[in-house]
């Protein structure tokens, strides 16, 4: 019963609820701009320590096993604040001024056995070569530094895909997320509005407001 006299309600000011609604369709319609495309490179990586290479020898499989634990354990390095304000120091040497949280917001990594993948998102896409260099440079030459247990070795990473920046259409969540949480919104101020107009209003449409009221209906006179 009480969820029929709340959709009556609504229905009875179907305007107030609909009318912010609108307002904000239309200020979007008219506002409206497409996200800014990005771009990404991407880059893959072998990690290992000498010897390297396949052998008859059994001793090979650790150096093996040993690459994949070094390109396991450089994508979780490479997701890091450390990692992200050594290449913002290495970036501010050539001369481009970058904040370690936007150099570590933009780095995605995985790996596949031996082989490091790094994904970086950018919106330049000068600047997305320039640091993705950063974040290779990084890698190779100071890999190492980031593990205790590599004290003593020179374990190798080669960068086998250089960066080469390619844009990334905006997907539709971007183009449709900000839209639709303002458009609801605005809706849940219009059934707000509706709520708040029957509380002030003092007027009686309802049987049940005057039995409310103790009063008993005798009779009630159709709309028709």
């Amino acid at each position: 019963m009480e969820l029929r006299f709340y959709w009556r309600v609504l229905l009875r000011r179907w305007w107030l609820v609909v009318a912010p609604a609108l307002v904000v369709l239309l200020y979007t319609v008219v506002t409206y701009h497409a996200p800014p495309t990005a771009y990404q490179a991407v880059m893959r990586f072998a990690a290992g320590t000498p010897p390297a290479g396949v052998s008859r020898d059994y001793d090979r499989y650790y150096p093996w096993l040993t690459s994949e634990y070094i390109a396991n354990g450089l994508a979780d390095v490479a997701e890091t604040g450390v990692f992200a304000q050594a290449v913002a120091d290495r970036l501010a040497a050539r001369g481009l001024d970058v904040a370690r949280t936007a150099v570590q917001g933009a780095i995605v990594t995985d790996n596949a056995q031996s082989i490091l993948v790094v994904y970086l998102t950018w919106s330049d896409p000068e600047q997305t070569r320039v640091v993705a260099q950063a974040v290779a440079d990084e890698l190779m030459e100071n890999g190492a530094a980031y593990f205790p247990q590599l004290e003593g070795l020179s374990p190798t990473v080669t960068l086998l895909d250089p960066p080469a920046p390619v844009p990334l259409p905006p997907s539709l969540r971007a183009q449709l997320l900000g839209p639709a949480v303002r458009l609801g919104l605005a809706l849940a101020v219009g059934i707000g509005l509706a709520f708040l107009f029957h509380y002030l209003d003092p007027t009686v449409r309802e049987s049940e407001e005057l039995e409310a009221l103790g009063m008993n209906v005798l009779a009630e006179i159709p709309k028709r």
